[in-house]
């Protein structure tokens, strides 16, 4: 049987319609993935995400559309050659969402607060002392005499700082409610206990690596991590290399300490050791 194309908009109907318990599903992992899984998984006997970045034969494919790769992925799936992703619990993917959206917001604040020391730098300013972004700094800021276009944009900038800060504070406020609820609170005191985490790295953390039970052993989760060190060998050739980063960027941020990153907690200038994830 032939691909054939369904319209979102008619999608559940047809799924409903057509799907049966002994079908076999297999999605790539998309925006919209988690969301088409949910809705499949009770209408077939076996649903299951594949994950584009191992999935060569598509990935590296001259001819490459959709028609194409259904029908690749569904000989996969036959063949049992599916790189399957984790599907996360719908609690892990709103705490990952929720973290996402502050540390977009957070690099918004610090790109802004960079331009305007910038545009400091560039006349040859002083700053006033303390935190010069607060409130009682304003009036230096407007007392500027800098021509009518940079003072547009210097009010901008200001007037969005002035929109971000609570914005974030809010997300935050949140994170601090969900580290006491269920599944995070019988974790985060563990997490909190080593030197250098606070709040959101624990909870990005947490996010990153969902049930840490899936993972084997420790070396599993730090080639999850990406920050395991990549090899060649072949024959009497073996070589390491730098860490591979592959896998969730945000879990080595938590265990990699680089100061000076925007919204970056103050932690020890080294990685947390793999063991201490398990304790």
């Amino acid at each position: 049987m032939p691909p054939r194309r369904v319209n979102l908009e008619n999608w559940l109907k047809w799924a409903e319609a057509n799907l049966k318990p002994t079908d076999a599903v297999v999605l790539e992992a998309t925006t919209n993935a988690w969301e088409i899984y949910d809705q499949v998984l009770p209408l077939v006997g076996r649903a299951v995400v594949a994950n584009p970045v191992q999935v060569k034969w598509i990935a590296s494919a001259r001819v490459k559309t959709d028609r194409v790769d259904v029908g690749r992925l569904a000989c996969l799936l036959a063949a049992g050659l599916v790189p399957e992703v984790w599907v996360p619990p719908m609690e892990v993917r709103e705490l990952r969402s929720l973290l996402a959206h502050r540390r977009r917001l957070v690099k918004m604040q610090a790109t802004i607060r960079n331009r305007l020391h910038s545009m400091v730098h560039r006349h040859n300013l002083t700053l006033p002392k303390g935190e010069v972004f607060s409130c009682e700094h304003r009036s230096w800021w407007l007392g500027l005499e800098i021509s009518r276009t940079e003072d547009l944009r210097i009010r901008q900038d200001l007037a969005t700082l002035d929109h971000l800060e609570p914005q974030i504070a809010e997300i935050e406020g949140e994170l601090n409610r969900l580290s006491t609820c269920a599944p995070w609170a019988e974790q985060v005191p563990y997490l909190l206990q080593l030197p250098g985490f606070g709040l959101i790295t624990t909870m990005t953390l947490l996010a990153a690596i969902g049930d840490i039970t899936r993972f084997e052993s420790a070396r599993k989760l730090v080639g999850y991590s990406g920050l395991g060190a990549g090899v060649h060998a072949s024959g009497e050739t073996h070589h390491s290399g730098r860490i591979t980063k592959q896998g969730r960027s945000e879990l080595r941020w938590a265990l990699v300490a680089r100061p000076g990153d925007p919204g970056q907690e103050s932690r020890m200038g080294c990685g947390v050791p793999p063991c201490a994830l398990e304790a």
